[in-house]
């Protein structure tokens, strides 16, 4: 399978905007630069006509007018496009994210090892940034978590780096479940990781976890919320993290209207990361 890389020219603070956008349409994987950002997804999921309607949208804003073109880029030559702009990065001054061709970074706590296989979160973007510093803050000791949305693994890898006895990590797409496996063995975590295809609907018979962990979207987290809360132990912190500032209080309403309590957030660039408990 092909994919489409979008690469788009815009004003930073527009650049988030559309990156929010775009994370509605099909598009799944971001890697932002100078001159605004790079998109992906899937040839067969590219919906052109929808694509451009976002960019027409804010061809008046006041900063300048964002630009996109599109190009299709084989499957064996996305490692090369990633190696190109993929830099080592530093997470909450504790947590090195890094591709395998870089140097390890001894001084830090927690090492990270990251292969995108055309997967979202390599810890660039704002949203898997801000979940592993909430991560930081939250008692894995033990813990069977559930990561949805797992993308490259990541956040699953850090909940066993923090302590997590056991995590089962879902994505909806098959390139993006076999990365979280692979990325787990890179890390030597495999016998603590499952990576599993699915939507929601791939827990079924699952008992209720310690920890969930939700980077997706807006519209999945709203729609999935009740499942959420049935699928956590009374007592349990969930995650969430994947969308922009503006809708926070959607994500609250919708969690509290099912019984979660609200803790914190952290904001970076305009996305959110929150933390919610289940009573006990």
């Amino acid at each position: 399978m092909d994919f489409i890389e979008l690469r788009v020219t815009a004003p930073a603070d527009l650049a988030d905007i559309l990156i929010a956008e775009l994370g509605q349409l099909s598009f799944d994987t971001f890697e932002e630069n100078e001159q605004g950002f790079c998109a992906y997804t899937t040839e067969d999921a590219f919906d052109k006509e929808a694509t451009q309607a976002i960019i027409d949208k804010y061809q008046h804003w006041p900063e300048g007018m964002p630009t996109a073109e599109s190009r299709v880029i084989t499957r064996q030559n996305w490692n090369t496009e990633w190696e190109k702009n993929f830099e080592p990065l530093v997470i909450g001054e504790k947590v090195s994210v890094r591709a395998p061709f870089h140097e390890a970074r001894p001084d830090l706590p927690y090492d990270i090892v990251i292969m995108p296989r055309m997967s979202f979160g390599t810890g660039h973007h704002n949203t898997t940034a801000l979940m592993i510093e909430n991560q930081l803050t939250v008692d894995h000791q033990g813990k069977r978590v559930l990561d949805m949305g797992c993308g490259t693994g990541i956040l699953a890898i850090m909940a066993v780096h923090l302590g997590a006895s056991h995590v089962l990590a879902v994505d909806v797409e098959p390139w993006t479940a076999e990365n979280a496996a692979d990325n787990a063995q890179e890390n030597n975590v495999q016998d603590k990781v499952e990576a599993r295809l699915g939507d929601i609907t791939a827990l079924e018979g699952e008992a209720p976890f310690d920890l969930i962990l939700a980077n997706i979207n807006r519209n999945v987290l709203l729609d999935d919320m009740a499942a959420y809360y049935r699928y956590l132990q009374p007592g349990g912190p969930i995650i969430f993290s994947g969308f922009y500032e503006e809708d926070l209080h959607l994500i609250r309403e919708a969690a509290e209207r099912e019984g979660f309590r609200y803790q914190s957030h952290r904001v970076q660039n305009h996305w959110v990361s929150a933390i919610f408990t289940k009573p006990e």
